[in-house]
């Protein structure tokens, strides 16, 4: 077999790279095996003999990247791996001259916009091959390659397929397969080789479809299959926890995975971003330091320090380092997303919009660039683009409350009022991350003048703030009292429209309607009133709404 074979041009091969790296990682975790039970090498066919010197010589030359030249020195060898590497050298060198072409003369938001012109060469020639049933398992992957990048998906997949038939273990086909899946349905149809590599993919296909309960299943299996030292499976296992937004859970793992691994630079860029949404400067500031000291041309030491930049509000020096980012990989996704977000900050949002489609352009399955899009278009005051890009995220996250909240938003600009109640249920039932979405809800029965509905939805919403001892640090509370103390009141429930009133007193911005309320209610206080009930107790679980919000009966409720 040769060895790993990278480039800075590719993202696959990088990615290719890193797998080795982490085999060796996932070895390294394991017990060592006997001398008796080491594997054999490779069989050496006389082929192989023949080709050898060409093969060395065309090694040494793609290992200093001088891709044509490897590729004139194999050009009449006939055996397996030489014709792998003399393709593989032809269309790396396609790949290094299309980036040359780009990178003196446009910035990094025109990257990709030049095609790699040795595509449809190496496609004419690999068919005949394929055709004839000459490929291996290494020319198979290169050949699903050049149809993914010829955007020939479909028989991509089937060659992909194919290849890991023929090579179960080679990790670069497990994950350009990945790239090409889009849903579990397409996931699931896919005729793999039974090999133990299949968990790995299976579990890292789990957490970019946001399957994450059945991702940290996989992971804890293979965990207890031996690899309970693997440095990359806890990793994984922290990505998947930031994924479903448990941050504490995830950074507890990168900081264990820092203890056993400090040196390393891997996901760092993820642990960034979790630092960067708890406002923990000084924990970003040591890890940019300290991965600087490491090696400052990393693509995670880039990301890492626009976060930095980012937390301290310099978005333009956040901007400058995730496109320094994007020069060391062009396909780095997390640096499209983040200088997306940068662009926005810096209100840049034709630059943002082209950030986004180049993170899509990267990985379809990328909710946040989706979301992104949404929001730079939401402010461009364009609700039907909006709407769009916000299903697109919706249908990656469906369990997302924030995608469901910003659905309704832009049902409701559209006056589908019907949808956006639907969308800001959802969200509650879900459970409301921001706790936005009863609110909403409440405020568009409102509009409507759906007393009952408003009343309710204000209530529930009263109960989740003060459940959850957020109440003096939520300004809408205010809202929600003042509506729901004049509800009582036209409804003659005196003891809860007072109870609502000395509330709003506790709030600046409600003090003066409440005491106004508290003086009507003295007016009439010698009428008997219903007992009032304790508007602020959590709710219990057998008080769950159910989806539909039916009319508030003030009488038989209990929180």
């Amino acid at each position: 077999m040769l060895p790993p074979l990278s480039t800075k041009y590719t993202c696959s091969t990088l990615k290719e790279t890193a797998f080795f790296k982490g085999a060796s990682e996932l070895a390294f975790a394991l017990d060592p095996l006997p001398k008796d039970e080491l594997p054999s090498p490779p069989p050496f066919t006389e082929e192989d003999a023949r080709d050898l010197d060409a093969v060395t010589l065309a090694k040494s030359y793609f290992d200093l990247k001088e891709y044509d030249r490897a590729a004139y020195f194999l050009r009449a060898c006939c055996s397996q791996k030489a014709y792998f590497l003399y393709m593989y050298s032809r269309y790396l060198s396609g790949e290094k001259k299309k980036d040359d072409e780009t990178v003196d003369s446009l910035g990094p938001l025109e990257k990709g916009q030049v095609r790699n012109e040795a595509l449809r060469e190496l496609r004419v020639e690999l068919s005949k091959k394929h055709s004839a049933g000459e490929l291996d398992g290494f020319a198979l992957y290169l050949y699903g390659v050049v149809l993914r990048k010829l955007d020939l998906l479909k028989e991509a997949v089937d060659v992909l397929v194919e290849a890991l038939h023929a090579l179960p273990l080679h990790w670069g086909a497990w994950l350009e397969l990945s790239n090409l899946v889009t849903n579990i349905d397409m996931l699931k149809s896919l005729s793999l080789p039974d090999c133990w590599v299949k968990d790995f993919f299976m579990a890292q296909m789990y957490t970019e479809l946001q399957m994450i309960k059945e991702a940290l299943q996989k992971y804890h299996s293979l965990i207890q299959a031996g690899f309970s030292k693997s440095t990359y499976i806890i990793s994984q296992i922290a990505v998947a926890y930031h994924n479903i937004r448990d941050i504490d859970q995830a950074l507890a793992l990168f900081n264990e995975l820092r203890e056993q691994d400090p040196c390393r630079i891997d996901n760092m860029d993820t642990f960034s971003n979790l630092l960067y949404v708890k406002g923990m400067k000084p924990e970003l500031s040591y890890l940019a330091h300290n991965l600087v000291e490491i090696d400052k041309y990393r693509v995670e030491t880039c990301c890492v320090i626009g976060n930095y930049y980012s937390l301290r509000s310099q978005h333009e020096k956040a901007a400058l380092y995730f496109q320094r980012a994007l020069k060391l990989n062009p396909r780095c996704l997390g640096a499209w997303t983040l200088m997306g977000h940068e662009y926005m900050e810096m209100k840049n949002t034709s630059a943002a919009i082209q950030a986004y489609r180049h993170a899509i352009e990267v990985n379809k399955r990328d909710y946040r660039a989706w979301y992104g899009l949404g929001q730079t278009y939401e402010i461009l005051k364009m609700p039907f683009y909006c709407l769009y890009y916000y299903r697109k995220a919706h249908q990656l996250r469906p369990n997302d409350s924030r995608m469901l909240v910003a659905l309704g938003e832009s049902y409701e600009k559209l006056s589908q009022q019907g949808e956006a109640k639907k969308c800001y249920w959802r969200a509650y039932s879900v459970g409301d991350v921001e706790k936005m979405a009863l609110l909403k809800l409440a405020k568009l029965h409102e509009q409507l003048n759906e007393s009952d509905d408003a009343a309710r939805c204000y209530m529930f919403y009263i109960q989740d703030i003060f459940s959850c001892a957020e109440q003096l640090e939520h300004a809408e509370v205010s809202t929600a009292l003042r509506y729901l103390g004049q509800y009582y009141f036209k409804n003659k429930l005196y003891d809860e429209a007072s109870l609502c009133a000395q509330r709003c007193c506790d709030y600046n911005d409600a003090r003066e309607e409440g005491k106004a309320l508290l003086r009507q209610i003295s007016q009439v206080r010698d009428q008997t009133e219903t007992p009032s009930a304790d508007l602020f107790a959590p709710l219990s679980n057998n008080n769950t709404p159910v989806r539909r919000v039916s009319p508030l009966n003030l009488i038989s409720f209990t929180p």
